[in-house]
Order: C-alpha cells, then structure tokens, then sequence
C-alpha cells in the first residue's frame, strides 16, 4: 500500500501540472477570441461564435508553425501550407467547406495577450478580414509563441462542415484523461 501512496502522490502533482498547463492555453485562446469579439462590436458588427472544426484545425497548424522560426507572419492561404489537406483531414472537415477562410497566424513571444491582440486588430491584413461581416465564426489554437485565428462563416464554402466518415459523438480530450488519471491516482493516495 505505501508504494501505491508513493506513486500516487507524483502522478498527482504531475496531472495537475499538465492540467494547469492546458487551462492556461485554453484561457489566452478564450481571451483572444472575447477581445477580437469586443474589437468586432465596436464597430457594429456581429460578435464570432466558436467554431470546434475550425479550432481544431487552428491547433493543428500552430503546431506545424511552431517548427519554423518566429517571424512576422501575414495571412495564409491554404496553398501555403504543404500538408494542409493532411491537417484538414485530422481534424474530419470536408476541405470543399474551408476555401472561403481566412487563416491568421501570429508570433509573440510569451503570447502576451495585449500584444497578440494588437498584432490581431491593428495589421491591415487581418484588420480587413476582421472588419469583414462575412465571417461569423472562429477558431483559436495556440502552440509556445504561436496563435492562429481562423475566421469561418455561414456559406458552404466558409462553414468548416465535418467531412464525410466523422462521428458525430464527441471525444474526451486530454483534459477528460488526465482528470480521470488524477482521481485514479487520488484514490490510490487516499
């Protein structure tokens, strides 16, 4: 029974640590898209809705991007990206309901939050397309110094529609795991 409470007890602080540490990027990504939203009403125009596929597919090229060097990035197209179709894929989104998009990637060191904001609503690139009221929806990722916005809209080619052979049950993240491992790891400790 002691080594249980002996391997317990670091599994537990190691799962609240891994927690700790995606709540966080949950919360800049949260806190982007509601400063973007109050940037978007105070020019009258509609608040964005969160977008899961596009989040999804937002995550998916942070990390790609974390692999090259921070430098100041413009809008990408989804040509530009090598394995785009790959990241569309893993994400189970019909590539035709992504091609009227605007994929927007940043780099801020730290991702300071006023600072990725600003990158966000003072670039004309991405001002443009924040400004635009054909977009409707979003999706956050973020990866070390990277954010990625993707605007989505109502249109069949902007909606980010699942693709065909997706489920429609929901996954539990890694965020459900953990929680699982740490209660399973508090149960043996207590």
């Amino acid at each position: 029974m002691a080594s249980l409470k002996v391997i317990g007890l670091p599994s537990f602080f190691i799962t609240i640590f891994v927690l700790v540490h995606l709540a966080n990027c949950s919360d800049d990504e949260d806190n982007l898209l509601q400063g973007l939203n109050s940037y978007r009403t105070s020019l009258s125009l509609p608040t964005l809705a969160k977008n899961g596929n596009a989040e999804c597919l937002a995550d998916k090229i942070a990390e790609e991007l974390d692999k090259q060097p921070c430098t100041a990035a413009s809008t990408i197209k989804a040509s530009q990206l090598a394995n785009y179709n790959h990241l569309v894929e893993k994400c189970k989104i019909d590539i035709n309901s992504t091609t009227e998009s605007a994929i927007m990637p940043v780099c801020v060191h730290k991702l300071v939050p006023t600072l990725v904001l600003t990158n966000y609503t003072h670039s004309p690139a991405y001002a443009k397309h924040l400004n635009n009221s054909k977009f409707t929806g979003a999706g956050v990722g973020s990866e070390d110094d990277w954010m990625v916005v993707i605007l989505t809209g109502n249109t069949p080619a902007a909606s980010f529609a699942k693709g065909a052979g997706s489920s429609g049950y929901s996954k539990v993240g890694l965020g459900g795991f953990f929680m699982v491992y740490m209660l399973m790891g508090l149960a043996l400790f207590i």
